[in-house]
């Protein structure tokens, strides 16, 4: 029977629950676009025909892209297999979701810590603007705990019978080029960890017909086939316990911070958890001076934090473009292992589950419900699907951040914009909703026209800035 999502009343402290995480169905969540009887199953006629087996995929890495695929390929007939060093990996990550995934993954709100339904953009300058007076009263903006989510996102998969591995991935066996190799499998290698062999392992293999790699920033798959580099930035993030008086300010208000002294080419940022904040940087071009930019990101917030107490420190690679290559025979990449990092926002959540599920729903059409093999071109649809769908996204991003992270005077014009309520109301729609909306015509020529009165009147301030200390 069909349910909808009862947003309830939120203090912002994640529900307490003593049971293993509820699996929700597609069924019921009457806005969640994923259900299996609207896959068009597309496998050639000409694909093999499996016998007495199903088509066998392996998953590589266990965060939202991930579980998303391994769930996803579980439910659609596929032999799944998912390998994660790390089951309680807590990846250095703002950790804001938005409100479509929340819908089109069927989370439930026990692991959403905060909802978001104000921001603080603050300029080099510390001028302030508050942002969220466009939201609706039902929209908010997710913030979750990795270690919660990922954790969540596996055991589904799990539910739905795909099997997890405690192992780490060393590297795979290609197959031979050649007509007669066409349809052999990759044999991975791994170290699979279960508590018998201590802290070292047991060496294993596994033969697989497809391969995933949903490994991260650093991947492993990637290197097996010559995806190619990317230029990454480094994060940095600590977890800070902050009076309760003070985590007040922090309840569903999330703050970011921009300036050459917090990062020459990001922001700062304080986001609110269950029960302490996290506060972080991050870099592409400075990644030696991490620390100093994470000191100056404390310091600006300082006042809203006195008193407070690191209980983690966490860093990490994040990537700032696809790879070259996301896709060699029937090994494909995912998530941050293929690039899917927003420019400006630096976001990867949404996008890693939603890359690892389009993959997983290639794989399951183009086998006919893992009844055939699959070859390159069913994975190939994936890709085209994603870059069709996401590549307007990346672009108005990657350009909005070269505009104006570039200077504390374009920083200055930035935060100043974001004041107006049509940008806000524009970027918010963007973002929960994940698509690139269609503006006013009249409000885009206003708004350009603010934009540039924004930027000459930050470069003459910098300019009688620049006489004053000379």
């Amino acid at each position: 029977m069909a349910s909808s999502i009862v947003f309830k009343s939120f203090t912002g402290l994640r529900h307490s629950s003593q049971e293993h995480p509820k699996v929700l169905h597609s069924h019921t969540n009457p806005i969640s676009s994923f259900s299996y009887s609207r896959f068009r199953i597309t496998a050639s006629k000409s694909s093999p025909k499996l016998q007495n087996r199903n088509l066998r995929v392996a998953v590589i890495g266990g965060g939202p892209a991930g579980g998303a695929a391994a769930e996803t390929l579980a439910k659609g007939g596929i032999e799944t297999y998912l390998i994660e060093r790390k089951l309680d990996n807590c990846k250095p990550c703002g950790g804001a979701i938005p409100l479509c995934m929340v819908g089109e993954f069927d989370l439930p709100l026990d692991i959403i810590d905060r909802r978001v339904t104000k921001m603080k953009m603050i300029s080099p300058s510390n001028v302030a603007v508050d942002i969220g007076r466009t939201l609706k009263p039902h929209e908010y903006i997710g913030m979750v705990r990795r270690e919660v989510l990922d954790a969540y996102l596996r055991e589904r998969a799990s539910t739905n019978g795909a099997k997890v591995i405690n192992g780490l991935f060393l590297k795979m066996d290609i197959p031979k080029k050649g007509s007669e190799n066409i349809n052999s499998p990759y044999v991975l290698h791994y170290t699979e960890y279960d508590g018998k062999k201590g802290g070292t392992g047991e060496r294993k293999t596994l033969e697989v017909d497809v391969v995933i790699g949903a490994d991260g920033a650093n991947s492993r798959v990637a290197k097996s086939i010559d995806a190619g580099d990317y230029d990454y930035a480094i994060a940095f993030q600590e977890r800070i316990k902050i009076p309760s008086d003070k985590m007040v300010y922090y309840e569903n208000l999330a703050e970011m911070y921009v300036g050459d002294d917090v990062s020459p080419d990001f922001y700062g940022w304080v986001f609110p958890k269950c029960d302490h904040v996290a506060v972080g940087t991050g870099t592409v071009t400075h990644k030696g001076d991490i620390k100093k930019f994470q000191l100056a990101t404390r310091n600006r917030a300082r006042d809203k934090i006195l008193g407070g107490k690191i209980i983690r420190v966490e860093a990490h690679p994040i990537p700032e473009h696809p790879r070259p290559r996301r896709l060699s025979g029937r090994v494909a990449l995912v998530g941050d292992a293929a690039g899917y990092v927003t420019k400006c926002s630096g976001e990867g959540i949404y996008f890693a589950a939603k890359s690892g599920r389009m993959c997983a729903e290639a794989i399951v059409e183009g086998s006919g419900n893992g009844k055939r093999m699959v070859d390159e071109s069913d994975l190939r649809k994936y890709l085209e699907k994603w870059d069709k769908t996401y590549w307007p996204t990346y672009k108005v991003l990657d350009v909005l951040q070269k505009v104006f992270y570039r200077s504390n005077p374009a920083r200055e014009a930035f935060v100043e914009m974001c004041a107006d309520e049509y940008v806000q109301k524009m970027t918010f729609d963007s973002y929960l909703y994940k698509r690139v909306v269609p503006g006013n015509p009249l409000e885009d020529l206003k708004l350009a026209v603010n934009t540039i009165g924004s930027l000459v009147r930050a470069n003459a301030l910098r300019r009688e800035m620049d006489k004053l200390s000379a």
